[in-house]
C-alpha cells in the first residue's frame, strides 16, 4: 500500500494537484471502451478492479465504477459530451473531433495501447488501394472520421495523390468490427473488405481467401496509439485525485501486460470470452508495432490530416494541446 500511495501521489503532482490530505470526490466513475485487443488495459482495469484499488490507495471514499462496451467511437464521444459517462477509450480521431467540437474542453488523459491496423480483402484482384472499384465495400467503424477511415485517406493521398485523398470514401461503410468479421467471412455480404485491428484482422486472415492490402505501421512508420482514454476537463478538475487514480490504474494494467503477458491474456479471455487460446493472444501482443503504454504515438499525423481536410476547425500545434499535462513529459508524437 505505501508504494501505491506514492504512485498516486506522484501522478497527482503531475496533474498539478496539491499535496493536501485527500477528501472524497465523486461517488461514481463511468467508462466506455470498445471491443478489441488494444482495449486490454481497460478490460484488466475492470476485471482486477484497479480503479477502485487506486482510489482507495489515495484515501478517497468508496467509488462506484461502471463500464459499458460500445462498438462505435462516435457513440462513445456522444455519451461523453452528453454527460452520460466520464471517460471513454477510443481512437485518436475521436479524441481530436471531441477536442475540436468542445473547444478544448475534452482532452486526452493518456494513451492505453496501440497496434497496427490492417486493411484486408477477399477480392483477389485488389493488391493496392488503386485496385479498389465501385463494386467493393470497405467496412470501418465510422465512415470518414474513424482511425481506420482517416488512415485510409492518408494512405490514399500518398499512393494516389492529393486528388485521391477521398477517392475511397464512397465505398466505405459503417460497421462494428465483430459484425464486419461476420460479413467478410460469410462471403455473401456486399462487404468484401475490412479495415480493423487485432484480434479481428487475425481472425479474418485465417481464411486463405483473405489477404492484406495495407498496414498502418507502414503508413505511420512506427507505433500508433489507437486506444486513448479521454474525458471532460470539468470532471478532471473537480475530481483530480480520482483522475490520478484512473491514470495509475492504466499504468498498472499495462505493467501487468508487459511483465506477465500470459496471465494478462488469460484474464482478458476470461473477461471477454473471445475464442482464442492464451498463447495465440500473447503472439498478437508481441507483434511488431503493438504497444501497451500511456505515451501517445502517431496522434499528430492524424491531427494534421484532419486539419488539412478541414474537418478540424482548430489545428493543434503539438500533441500536448489535446492531452492533459499528466503525460506531457512523455515522448509522444
Amino acid at each position: 500500500m505505501p508504494f501505491l500511495r506514492r504512485a498516486v501521489g506522484a501522478l497527482a503532482v503531475a496533474l498539478g494537484l496539491s499535496a493536501s490530505p485527500a477528501n472524497a470526490e465523486t461517488g461514481e466513475v463511468r467508462f466506455t471502451r470498445q471491443p478489441g485487443l488494444i482495449y486490454m488495459p481497460m478490460v484488466l482495469a475492470e476485471q482486477q478492479r484497479l480503479v477502485e484499488k487506486h482510489v482507495a490507495a489515495a484515501g478517497l471514499g468508496p467509488v462506484k465504477v461502471s463500464w459499458v462496451t460500445l462498438t462505435s467511437g462516435g457513440a462513445s464521444v456522444d455519451a461523453l459530451i452528453s454527460g452520460n459517462v466520464d471517460f471513454v477509450t477510443s481512437g485518436a480521431t475521436n479524441l481530436l473531433l471531441a477536442w475540436d467540437r468542445t473547444r478544448g474542453e475534452v482532452k486526452g488523459l493518456a494513451a492505453s495501447a496501440g497496434a497496427p491496423m490492417m486493411l484486408v480483402t477477399r477480392n483477389p484482384a485488389v493488391k493496392t488501394l488503386a485496385d479498389f472499384s465501385a463494386k467493393d465495400r470497405i467496412a470501418v467503424p465510422t465512415v470518414k472520421v474513424s482511425a481506420q477511415a482517416v488512415m485510409l485517406q492518408i494512405a490514399a493521398e500518398r499512393q494516389l495523390g492529393e486528388a485521391g485523398r477521398n477517392k475511397l470514401d464512397p465505398i466505405t461503410v459503417q460497421l462494428g468490427h465483430p459484425d464486419a468479421v461476420g460479413a467478410l467471412l460469410g462471403g455473401t455480404s456486399e462487404v468484401n473488405s475490412h479495415f480493423s485491428l487485432p484480434p479481428y484482422q487475425q481472425i479474418e486472415l485465417k481464411d486463405p481467401k483473405i489477404h492484406v492490402v495495407l498496414n498502418s505501421y507502414d503508413v505511420v512508420g512506427g507505433p500508433l496509439s489507437n486506444a486513448i482514454v479521454f474525458g471532460r476537463g470539468k470532471f478532471m478538475e473537480q475530481n483530480p485525485r480520482t483522475t490520478a487514480a484512473v491514470l495509475a490504474a492504466i499504468e498498472e494494467a499495462n505493467a501487468l501486460i508487459r511483465d506477465d503477458p500470459k496471465r494478462a491474456a488469460e484474464l482478458y479471455l476470461g473477461a471477454t470470452k473471445e475464442k482464442f487460446e492464451p498463447d495465440e493472444l500473447v503472439a498478437m501482443m508481441k507483434q511488431p508495432g503493438v504497444v501497451f503504454s500511456t505515451t501517445p504515438y502517431g496522434t499528430m499525423l492524424q491531427a494534421d490530416h484532419l486539419a488539412k481536410a478541414g474537418v478540424l476547425k482548430t489545428r493543434p500545434k503539438a500533441w500536448t494541446d489535446f492531452f492533459y499535462k499528466a503525460v506531457h513529459g512523455q515522448p509522444g508524437t
